[in-house]
C-alpha cells in the first residue's frame, strides 16, 4: 500500500504505477471525464483514475487526496509532452512550483537535502493538500479545503503549453471561480441550509486571493472567453453547477444562468447535461461521506473521523502494538478484564499510562502523547481486543 503520509511515497507511486497508467491519447474530454468521476473536481476523492484501481483502504482523505494530485499532474505532463519519463514530470513540476509557490518552495529547499526532487514534490503536494494545524481541530473542522485543487492541474497545463507561467494566472482563475460562485448564489431564489457551507467551502479553498479582497462583478466583467482550454473550460462550469446543487435542483433562473455561463465558455449544451447528470450522481451516491454536508452534530462528526484515523493508525502498526502490548503482562491483564468489568480509577490510569509508554515506541501513533490526545485512548482500547487472540480473555482469567 502505498502511504503519503511517509517520506518515498511518490517513488513507490511510480514504481507499482509503472504500466497502470491510463492513456488519454490527447483526448482531454475523457480525461477530465475520469477526474469528475473521481471526486477530485468536488474536493473529496474517492479514486484515483488509472487502468486498475488502487488499493486505498486504510487511507485518510487527504493521503487519497495527494496520491489524485499526483496522478492528475502526471496525465496533464503524459499528454502535453507525450512521454512516461517520470524523472522529467518531477522536474518539470518542481519547476513549476517554484514559480507559483516561491516563498514555500524557497523554505522547504533549506529543509530538504539539494537534488532530492521526490522529497521536494512530496514535501510541496503535503504543503497544497491543506490541513488544519492539528489533529483535533483538523477533525472538529467543519469545512474541507481542496475543492479549489483542480486549479494546480490547470496551471500546470498552461505552464508546459506556453513554456513559463506567473503567478498571475492562477490568482486570475481562482478568483474566476470564487466570483462565478458568488454570482451563481446570488441567482439562487431559494437559498438552502447548505449555502453558508459551501460559501465556507470555497473560502477556506482560496490559495491566492483574499475574500474581502473581491469586488462585485458581472458574468460579463469575468470575461470567460479568455480560458481557451477545454479542461479550465468544463471544470468552470462544474463550479459553477457545484454552487447551484445544493438545493438539489435548478429552477428557471439558475437553469439560464449556466446555460449563460457555458455560452461564455462556448460549450454545448451537452456539456451542461453532462455536469448537471455527474455531479447530481456524485453527490447522491456519497452524500452521506462528504463532510460539508454532515455537520448537524459536530461531536458525531468528530468521533466519526477520530474512529477512522485511529482504526487507521492500528491497522498500520498492528504487529508492533500487539507484540508491545503481550510484552506487558499487568496491561494484558487489565485490559481482558475491562471486556468483562469496569475497571477502578487506579486501573484505568495505569492502562492509560502503559498504553501512552506504548504509543512513544512506535513513531506513527505518537499522536496520542500530543495535546487533547488522551481522547483517544478509549477509542484504540476498543479496537485492541479485536487485535489480540481469540483466547485473550480466557486465557488471562484462568
Amino acid at each position: 500500500m502505498i502511504n503519503p503520509s511517509i517520506n518515498g511515497w511518490i517513488e513507490k507511486f511510480f514504481q507499482e504505477c509503472d504500466s497502470n497508467f491510463q492513456n488519454y491519447e490527447n483526448d482531454y474530454h475523457l480525461f477530465y471525464e475520469k477526474i469528475r468521476e473521481s471526486g477530485f473536481i468536488y474536493g473529496y476523492t474517492i479514486s484515483v483514475p488509472l487502468n486498475f484501481n488502487l488499493p486505498l483502504e486504510g487511507n485518510s482523505q487527504d493521503e487519497i487526496t495527494k496520491i489524485a494530485l499526483l496522478n492528475s499532474l502526471f496525465s496533464v505532463f503524459v499528454i502535453v509532452k507525450k512521454s512516461t519519463d517520470c524523472e522529467e514530470f518531477i522536474q518539470q513540476i518542481n519547476s513549476f512550483y517554484k514559480v507559483v509557490q516561491h516563498e514555500n518552495y524557497n523554505f522547504l529547499n533549506k529543509l530538504l537535502p539539494s537534488g532530492n526532487n521526490s522529497s521536494k514534490l512530496e514535501a510541496i503536494i503535503n504543503n497544497r493538500v491543506q490541513t488544519n494545524a492539528n489533529f483535533v481541530s483538523r477533525n472538529f473542522s467543519h469545512i474541507i479545503t481542496n475543492a479549489l485543487l483542480f486549479i494546480d492541474v490547470l496551471a500546470f497545463h498552461y505552464f508546459l503549453i506556453k513554456g513559463s507561467i506567473t503567478s498571475k494566472y492562477i490568482k486570475e482563475i481562482e478568483q474566476c471561480c470564487i466570483n462565478l460562485i458568488m454570482l451563481a448564489f446570488k441567482v439562487k431564489i431559494n437559498k438552502s441550509k447548505y449555502d453558508e457551507l459551501l460559501i465556507k467551502l470555497f473560502e477556506n479553498s482560496l490559495r491566492y486571493t483574499k475574500i474581502n479582497a473581491l469586488q462585485e462583478t458581472s458574468l460579463v466583467d469575468l470575461n470567460l472567453k479568455k480560458y481557451i482550454f477545454e479542461i479550465e473550460k468544463l471544470y468552470l462550469l462544474d463550479i459553477t453547477e457545484m454552487a447551484l446543487w445544493s438545493d438539489e435542483k435548478l429552477d428557471i433562473s439558475e437553469t439560464f444562468f449556466l446555460q449563460r455561463v457555458a455560452k461564455e465558455l462556448d460549450l454545448a449544451q451537452y456539456d451542461i447535461s453532462r455536469s448537471c447528470e455527474n455531479i447530481d450522481d456524485f453527490i447522491q451516491n456519497y452524500k452521506d461521506e462528504i463532510p460539508y454536508f454532515n455537520y448537524s452534530n459536530p461531536v458525531k462528526h468528530f468521533y466519526d473521523q477520530t474512529n477512522k484515523t485511529v482504526t487507521k493508525l492500528i491497522n498500520r502498526n498492528k504487529k508492533r502494538l500487539i507484540k508491545e502490548i503481550t510484552e506487558s503482562k499487568e496491561l494484558m491483564v487489565l485490559l481482558a478484564q475491562s471486556t468483562n468489568r469496569e475497571l477502578d480509577e487506579d486501573e484505568k490510569k495505569k492502562v492509560k499510562k502503559q498504553l501512552l509508554d506504548i504509543c512513544k515506541t512506535i513513531p506513527s501513533l505518537t499522536i496520542f502523547l500530543l495535546p487533547g490526545g488522551g481522547i483517544l485512548l478509549p477509542i484504540l482500547i476498543k479496537y485492541i481486543p479485536q487485535l489480540l487472540p481469540s483466547a485473550f480473555n480466557e486465557n488471562l482469567e484462568d
